[in-house]
């Protein structure tokens, strides 16, 4: 586990090749500012596409027009794939979407960054494709995504489930979060709500041992668009093989937004493993987050036996500035539809900038629309030494509970002398850090309704930093025997950005 680093991506997510909005170029450009590693998954066939009722004749054509837009660019689509892969520095994939009412829908994954497009008719034409493939010495997966839908509505049929193509699943996307019914992030898409049985928990509890992702599942060239899911994994190294296997191992944790790093082990085995049985399990838990935690749990068989709560890590607290402090930076708001370009520099004195995390958003569309933009690469940045520069646009908040700001995390070392310079959009600020550890500071361009910028709370690393320690002791009697055990983590921050991780499984 230790030669393991932590990685990000978003493996789901589309453009307007298919149905969508933005170039395939913009959607690299984008990926490659805030993510380790994507791919742009353009969709591609509907063999039970509902067309037998007039409301749903609009539905069927633009579906059909997306799938032949998608056949017409694939051979630019693999070009594109692989132009953007650089070894080490950021690593791409191929793949399609494979929409199914009966089973739910699926991604197609190429490791090598080639294949075709696959339209089999059911499932199982589906997996004796892949297994041809495979035996021509193709690598592919099968990834379900938006799981929680009911069965019959493009969610899973966990009895048609299986782990031969699809070590892990999709439980977080633009969609909402399909971890168990009352997870944060309900589905509010016109599709409909999420469904009990279509749940990750409710495939667990069936005995499936499959891992679990995040993606954005964004439709307008921005993979990793902020807030909408991402990928953490744990791999031997930033390439193709080591990212899938890496996958296939089940070393993976669904994101919300935040970049938070959680370690998970068991025995000193790594999220993924299945162990043979065994009374005592000693589990070992790592966080390290992208703001101040709210709490960690430990969950055994679905249900919570451990928590660590944030009144414990703030116990911990004493000097803040023993360690490093994160302060997110945002920038929008004014009125709604109003087209803001941002021009901000950050710059620490009397300390050190160690690093930035950006945390940029795509615009909030997925029907089509009467006008498209000229791109949807609008953002980008820069750090040079303890100075970070970056540029943006934001539109206005769309509802006052559905953000479209952008920003950027940063992490600082220093103490009650340093500062941050800011310029933005040429308006000059200068902000004590030590006025941050009190709270939040808040300012406007111009009068009312004008845009604004927002410093976060600076978060004190021990606020954002937690271990967990527990030994865990099997209740099976001698001569009983029981199913596979479970374990998994949950994590939230104060910010409600979470994290979930794939499980450990113990024999029974």
């Amino acid at each position: 586990m230790t030669t393991h680093q932590a990685y990000f991506g978003d493996i789901h997510n589309h453009c307007a090749i298919g149905y969508g909005h933005g170039t395939i170029d913009d959607s690299f450009q984008n990926a490659r500012m805030q993510l380790d590693f994507a791919c742009v998954t353009c969709h591609a066939w509907w063999p039970d596409l509902p067309d037998n009722e007039e409301r749903l004749a609009a539905v069927a054509a633009y579906h059909r027009n997306g799938f032949a837009v998608t056949a017409r660019a694939w051979q630019q689509v693999q070009e594109v794939v692989a132009a953007n892969h650089v070894p080490d520095r950021f690593v791409t994939f191929l793949g399609h979407e494979w929409h199914n009412c009966a089973v739910g829908d699926h991604n197609v994954y190429y490791r090598d960054g080639v294949g075709e497009i696959l339209r089999a008719a059911t499932l199982d034409e589906m997996r004796a494709t892949l297994r041809r493939l495979q035996a021509d010495g193709v690598a592919v997966m099968l990834l379900p995504h938006h799981i929680g839908y009911r069965q019959g509505y493009r969610g899973i049929n966990w009895a048609a489930y299986s782990a031969e193509f699809s070590p892990v699943v999709e439980i977080m996307s633009m969609h909402g979060c399909a971890e168990s019914a009352e997870a944060p992030r309900p589905y509010l898409h016109t599709m409909g709500p999420r469904n009990w049985e279509s749940t990750y928990q409710y495939g667990l509890a069936q005995g499936h041992i499959v891992g679990v992702k995040g993606s954005t599942d964004h439709h307008s060239a921005h993979p990793g668009s902020y807030g909408h899911g991402r990928l953490g994994l744990w791999a031997e190294g930033l390439t193709r093989a080591a990212i899938w296997e890496a996958i296939q191992a089940r070393r993976t944790y669904a994101l919300t937004g935040d970049n938070i790093r959680l370690q998970f082990a068991l025995n000193e085995q790594p999220m993924g493993s299945v162990l043979a049985a065994t009374p005592e399990r000693a589990v070992t838990v790592d966080v390290r987050g992208g703001g101040a935690l709210d709490y960690v749990e430990l969950l055994h068989n679905n249900r919570v036996i451990e928590r660590l709560s944030r009144h414990q890590l703030l116990a911990s607290l004493d000097d803040p500035y023993a360690d490093s402090l994160q302060i997110h930076f945002e920038v929008g708001w004014a009125e709604r539809n109003e087209d803001i370009d941002w021009d901000v520099t950050l710059a620490v004195t009397g300390g050190e900038l160690q690093a930035v995390e950006p945390r940029f958003r795509g615009h909030e569309v997925v029907a089509p629309s009467a006008e498209e933009a000229a791109s949807y690469a609008f953002s980008q940045w820069q750090q040079q030494g303890d100075k970070v520069h970056f540029r943006t646009r934001t539109w206005g908040n769309p509802t006052t509970t559905t953000p479209s700001t952008q920003g950027v995390n940063l992490t600082i070392s220093g103490d009650h002398n340093t500062v941050i310079q800011a310029t933005v959009n040429g308006q000059a600020v200068t902000v004590p850090l030590a006025r941050l550890l009190d709270g939040p500071l808040s300012g406007y361009l111009g009068g009312f309704l004008t845009p604004c910028y927002y410093f976060h709370r600076a978060v004190p690393a021990a606020e954002a930093t937690a271990q967990l320690h527990f030994t865990h002791r099997s209740s099976t009697r001698h001569g009983q025997s029981r199913q596979r055990d479970w374990y998994y983590v949950r994590v939230r921050q104060t910010n409600d950005q979470w994290a979930w991780s794939s499980p450990i499984w113990v024999e029974g």
